[in-house]
């Protein structure tokens, strides 16, 4: 129980991080304010959302998913369809926000602050006295406290539209059993497959079928355009080495924040706790409080015993079998009321009885650990880094207004940018249109790629502008060597024109066998060579391919057994018997009863889609940017 003591503070923040952060860092108060300048993407209710706009968006949600999972791969978050899901979710934000406006749907005063109340995360926040620390806010979250109030009100505005269709759908036993029953439908199958590579080796190609096959689909042998580049990156860390520091400045803030250059002083406590929540009852907690008035007297009587009394009475599960050891531990660690008596206390000195929200505590102070303040001349590194890094934002914008200025003034060259902020030239090989997998920084931007193979850099070899690639970083290259898309010639990709014409023809034959099978054994059942009887379902496929499986679900069940031939593509072809139909096995009450919200959930999502499509339709909304092309028909060619 009492580890929870530790933990308090901890616990607060990352509520504070889950509950209210990601709802404005995502949104925010003026994300329905149209405006701004710059290309129009999208449009809704007449308002216009243009490119910067979505830029931003995009780079926030980027940025919050990195913060969450710093290992994801760059290309996938900066890709043209995550880009165009922040496109989607930006207007559906609007077009709910309209419809919200338009219904004037308002929150209450009293839900607000009733909502603010219940926020264990904005309790964090509160000082002692019970104020508001407005500042401590701003830097946690920046935002002011008005900008996040005025976020909750469009948030539970925006939920009120679709609360009234999710809020009343619902899923009728008929519906719920008609489609749980088509999602494990059964079927016990046989299956004879005709690989292609079983039919390879009848494949006979010529030179001149192999040069046909080439000119017919020379797009599949070609090498992609590529550049050789150099680039520079202005970022935080860059802008900290302008920075010039005297040593006047390092002491003056040594000075006035010594006590955070060395260790806290620490406290070793041992303690009793007679549990009694602050939810109990005042009968309850008053019986509580007297039992330990009774064991602080027993403490007094006989000082050397509190460990023994602590074990066999102490209510603390984490700490009673150690003699109510605590541990050393530091300011902030405990709740306030058990931190201010442990450390007013001298050591081996017994506190009074002290109530807490977790009950009532008697505390012996066992040992302390005094606080050891570093010496200036071994924190002068951390210092002078932690100087560096409050100045780092004030001169990273100075840096950024030079940075743009150079690379666009003097644009043949990226030395004078170099020479200027003390940058590094880098320079790269085979960098592509799209970010190579594993690609980081300024070579994993989508933006910074467009820029480099923008017409004017490619014809004229200029720099770039100064691209944002991320959060205080900007990026400015030129190509130095460009190489455009080019054939391979016939002789060098002979082996890999091969290699694709055998396994088509190889296909087609693996398919013609499977029809002819497919024809006799259909006119003579008894003939049929297929694999043994197999039960398949949606969820079960016993790695049969899924072609497999929904031509074997499709099968009229009036008609079992039943042959059906299935075209696998590239895989061959595969002839299956279905035998029957396999009942469900029925699930158990409380599995069915969870089976049947799942389909009701199902029921409000589609009637919530349905709805969103009217709405959509109502406030005009249009999105003026064509949809990317699936990367994976692309990568499929």
């Amino acid at each position: 129980m009492f580890d929870s003591f530790r933990k308090y503070n901890k616990v607060i923040m990352a509520l504070l991080f889950l509950l209210i952060i990601p709802s404005f860092v995502l949104f925010g108060v003026d994300r329905y304010q149209g405006g701004g300048q710059g290309e129009k993407v999208a449009r809704v209710d007449g308002t216009d959302i243009t490119r910067p706009e979505w830029d931003a968006q995009h780079r926030n949600e980027v940025d919050r998913i990195r913060q969450q999972a710093p290992n994801i791969e760059p290309g996938l978050l900066d890709s043209d369809a995550a880009r165009y899901a922040t496109l989607e979710r930006m207007v559906r934000d609007r077009v709910l926000a309209a419809a919200a406006s338009k219904s004037n749907m308002t929150v209450s005063e009293e839900r607000l602050a009733r909502l603010f109340a219940e926020d264990t995360g904005l309790a964090s926040f509160r000082t002692a006295d019970g104020k508001f620390d407005r500042e401590r806010f701003m830097r946690a979250t920046g935002r002011t406290p008005e900008q996040y109030e005025a976020s909750v009100r469009a948030d539970l505005a925006t939920q009120q539209v679709l609360l009234g269709i999710s809020g009343t759908a619902f899923a009728t036993p008929a519906q719920a059993a008609a489609t749980l029953n088509a999602f494990y439908d059964r079927r016990e199958v046989q299956v004879a497959r005709f690989n292609p590579g079983d039919f390879a080796a009848k494949v006979s190609v010529s030179d001149a079928d192999l040069e046909a096959y080439y000119k017919q689909h020379v797009a599949l042998f070609q090498v992609p355009e590529q550049a050789s580049i150099e680039y520079l990156v202005l970022d935080l860390e860059a802008a900290k080495k302008n920075i010039a520091i005297n040593e006047a400045d390092l002491r003056s803030y040594y000075d006035q924040n010594a006590a955070r250059f060395g260790t806290k002083e620490e406290r070793r406590a041992s303690h009793i706790l007679i549990s009694a929540p602050a939810s109990a009852p005042a009968a309850e907690r008053e019986k509580a409080r007297a039992k330990a008035q009774q064991l602080l007297a027993d403490v007094k009587k006989a000082p050397g015993t509190f460990a023994d009394l602590a074990r066999k009475n102490s209510q603390d599960p984490g700490s009673a079998e150690k003699g109510g050891d605590l541990d050393f531990v530091t300011r902030g660690a405990m709740v306030k009321p058990f931190e201010d008596a442990m450390f007013a206390l001298k050591k081996g000195e017994v506190s009074d009885v002290v109530e807490t929200e977790f009950g009532y505590h008697i505390i012996q102070l066992n040992d302390i650990k005094p606080a050891v303040i570093q010496p200036f001349e071994q924190a002068r590194a951390a210092i002078e880094n932690e100087v560096r890094g409050q100045q780092a934002t004030q001169e990273f914008a100075k840096a950024a207004e030079s940075f743009t200025d150079i690379v666009y003034q003097q644009p043949d060259s990226l030395k004078p940018a170099a020479d200027k902020l003390k940058l590094t030239i880098q320079t790269a090989s085979k960098i592509g249109r799209m970010p190579a997998p594993g690609a980081a920084g300024a070579l994993a931007s989508r933006n910074f790629l467009n820029a480099l193979f923008a017409a004017d850099s490619l014809e004229r070899k200029h720099n770039t502008e100064a691209i944002e690639i991320g959060p205080n970083q900007l990026a400015s290259g030129r190509v130095t060597q460009y190489s455009p898309a080019r054939a391979l010639p016939f002789e060098e990709v002979k082996d890999k024109v091969r290699t694709q014409l055998v396994a088509e023809r190889a296909a087609a034959l693996a398919k013609a066998e499977g029809e002819a099978k497919l024809a006799a054994w259909q006119a003579k059942p008894a003939d049929a060579s297929l694999g043994g009887p197999v039960t398949v379902s949606r969820l079960e496929t016993q790695s049969q391919p899924a072609p497999v499986i929904e031509s074997a679900l499709r099968a009229d069940p009036a008609k079992l057994p039943s042959l059906v031939g299935v075209d696998l593509g590239a895989q061959g072809y595969a002839v299956v018997r279905v035998n029957k139909t396999v009942p469900r096995t029925p699930s158990a009450p409380e599995a069915a009863q969870q089976e049947t919200q799942q389909v009701a959930q199902a029921v409000a999502a589609a009637e919530n889609a349905a709805y969103y499509d009217m709405l959509k339709s109502r406030f005009k909304a249009q999105i003026l940017v064509p949809k990317p092309v699936d990367p994976i028909v692309v990568g499929g060619r």
